[in-house]
């Protein structure tokens, strides 16, 4: 009765059973996963917040698919004021950068197609994938002293059937930023190859330090068809308003192609909200203070775990850029679960595994920046004395 886009027989981990069991007994767990800003005490501007939803022109239902041209001029705005210029015509909102893959899947791919995504790297592409009956093939990412994609194995990827390429920029969780000439070569690739790019920038605006040779964004890139993704999401730190927005770039040509076969799709749907859209001039403003505070948080966090696993320790933090998490190597004398079930049963100390990422290799533990100071201080503390 029911499609197979999905398969739906996904039991519990182990390490989900014993959260589950210590949350259940009302055991205190130090948590250093923590994703959810708005749970993660930062202070909000709350009256300007609301202020903004209660516009009255919420009231009103205009259906325009790509969004309100105010609210895309907003959008425009805020990368001007990172020296990006992003035309508010070649920007379309949509309700969250998962509802923006949807829609370039749609675009982009027909069943059995596929799509090139980082490993490691987030995990939810290959559900996104499935559901819009497109397949995930995975390309490595490599660590020596920093991070970078293996272009000559994304290159023996490519076949008849591939669409596009996803690069996140900065990846979540290993933090690294495209370099110019791993986007050089990957451009020629896809204009080789007639593939489009996937940009996914959400943490674009959580760099630690500068770098000339990195690529900020793929916006302007205008060799290949390429759409950049970001939203409220991380930007403001409010996932709850579910924003977002894909910037289209590429030939002329193509990228008007693109546009309008994307309003196609988007007055399909028509899912993005009113009132969100008429306040997004006002969040972005406000939501300033906010991504300061965020990053000031991700930046303390981490030099506290470089401070406490120096030179000499048999633990490695590796070397991140930006974003809101970081890894760290571990002792291969134990399996990513085992750490995890260890830290979380005798330490109440609740960490992620590497093979949550896709990470191939053993062993790797990923931690959030965003964890309050206290929290993730005394977390760290406990996980250098048990490593």
């Amino acid at each position: 009765m029911f499609s197979s886009r999905l398969h739906w027989d996904l039991p519990p981990n182990r390490l989900a059973q014993a959260l589950a069991a210590k949350r259940a007994a009302g055991a205190p767990i130090l948590d250093l996963t923590e994703s959810n800003p708005t749970r993660a005490g930062f202070q909000y501007p709350d009256q300007e917040i609301l202020a903004a939803l209660g516009d009255q022109r919420g009231l009103l239902y205009e259906p325009t698919p790509t969004g309100l041209l105010s609210a895309r001029a907003a959008v425009a705005e805020h990368y001007a004021a990172r020296r990006i210029t992003a035309p508010p015509q070649q920007i379309l909102l949509t309700a969250s950068t998962s509802e923006s893959y949807a829609w370039l899947f749609k675009l982009l791919a027909g069943p059995g197609d596929e799509v090139l995504v980082p490993r490691p790297s987030y995990p939810l592409f290959e559900f996104l994938a499935q559901l819009e009956a497109v397949r995930v093939v995975h390309y490595p990412l490599v660590y020596h002293d920093g991070w970078s994609i293996d272009l000559d194995a994304l290159a023996r990827c490519v076949n008849s059937h591939t669409r596009a390429v996803i690069v996140v920029n900065p990846n979540n969780p290993t933090g690294s930023f495209v370099k110019r000439q791993e986007a050089e070569r990957l451009t020629a690739l896809c204009a080789e190859r007639d593939l489009a790019i996937i940009s996914d920038e959400v943490f674009s605006d959580y760099a630690f330090g500068t770098n000339p040779d990195r690529v900020d964004s793929y916006i302007g890139m205008d060799a290949v068809l390429a759409f950049s993704l970001s939203g409220l999401s991380k930007i403001a730190a409010l996932p709850q308003m579910k924003l977002g927005w894909l910037v289209v770039t590429g030939p002329p040509s193509l990228r008007a192609q693109a546009c309008a076969r994307l309003e196609l799709i988007a007055d399909t749907y028509l899912s993005v909200g009113t009132p969100v859209q008429h306040a997004l001039p006002r969040l972005l403003e406000s939501a300033k203070h906010v991504r300061q505070q965020v990053a000031s948080r991700t930046r303390d966090n981490l030099a506290n775990l470089r401070d406490t696993f120096g030179a000499s320790s048999p633990v490695q933090v590796l070397q991140v850029e930006g974003g809101w998490y970081a890894t760290v190597r571990v002792p291969r004398t134990k399996t990513e679960e085992e750490w995890c079930l260890e830290l979380l049963e005798h330490d109440g100390v609740l960490v992620q595994p590497g093979f949550f990422y896709d990470f191939e290799a053993e062993a790797y533990l990923v931690l959030s920046l965003l964890t309050p100071p206290d929290a993730f201080r005394e977390g760290v503390r406990r996980l250098a004395a048990r490593l």
